[in-house]
């Protein structure tokens, strides 16, 4: 199956879920406890966790805030990743030097492990949560950025329009991001997969959405104790997930081919 394909599938289901996901919802999310871990039928699809509420629901609920949280954290990243990136590959050795030495306290720790222990500390909310993943996403973009400006400033084009005496601001908007996008267009749709993953991992273990917000990582926890039971609660949001990150690093690769 050509990857192209597979963006084409991920983009149109991503369309589906981000707009018209909880209309497709056959239930709603209110617990029914005479309907507890009911397994698939024809009335539960996919079936029912241990307060009886439609996995499917849930499901449909949980991935579009996913998702949504996904794309403001990689705009955050971007914007941010951009600025500071621009800011250290034009600035000279000193500002690099800075610039470097903040990336590498960053690096030092692996990401997911520096947003644990940061959201142990905050109160769960939509809005902390892409704060979160923000704070702790922007250095890769910023490294691709600085990269890139260190290599095309000495292009040849470059030279001629600061011998011209175009200001930084129109050779910014003007030659440098449109010969960057390629590398960050990839970096974001890699991106896309790792907030998925991050923001799952950190509701898995409670320090992610509020409790009152659907989520598959936490649709996923609820099933842990369950596996040998009813291994459906568990299966299903791990499955989309695992879709989702999937399709979205296919994606990254197919892009990186095509435009770098």
């Amino acid at each position: 199956m050509k990857v192209s394909f597979w963006l084409k599938i991920t983009l149109g289901l991503l369309f589906l879920v981000v707009l018209l996901g909880p209309l497709f919802a056959p239930h709603d999310l209110g617990s029914n406890l005479e309907h507890s871990l009911v397994t698939p039928n024809k009335t539960f699809l996919l079936g029912t966790d241990s307060n009886g509420r439609d996995i499917l629901s849930l499901i449909l609920h949980g991935a579009r805030y996913s998702l949504l949280i996904s794309t403001f954290v990689v705009l955050n990243c971007l914007i941010f990743g951009i600025i500071i990136g621009f800011w250290a590959g034009f600035n000279g050795k000193k500002t690099d030097k800075v610039f470097l030495f903040i990336a590498d306290i960053f690096q030092a720790f692996p990401g997911i492990l520096l947003a644990i222990a940061i959201a142990a500390f905050i109160t769960p909310s939509i809005f902390n949560l892409i704060l979160l993943l923000s704070f702790v996403g922007w250095v890769s973009y910023a490294r691709v950025v600085r990269a890139q400006v260190l290599e095309i400033k000495s292009r040849e084009f470059i030279q001629a329009g600061n011998a011209l005496g175009a200001t930084r601001w129109r050779l910014m908007w003007h030659y440098f991001l449109p010969n960057m996008a390629g590398p960050l267009i990839v970096q974001a749709s890699f991106g896309m997969a790792g907030v998925i993953l991050a923001e799952s991992s950190l509701s898995f273990l409670g320090l992610g959405l509020p409790a009152h917000i659907p989520s598959l990582g936490k649709l996923l926890d609820s099933g842990v104790n369950l596996l040998l039971r009813t291994p459906h609660v568990s299966l299903f949001p791990g499955a989309v997930i695992m879709i989702f990150v999937l399709s979205f690093n296919l994606v990254g690769d197919y892009l990186r081919d095509r435009l770098t």
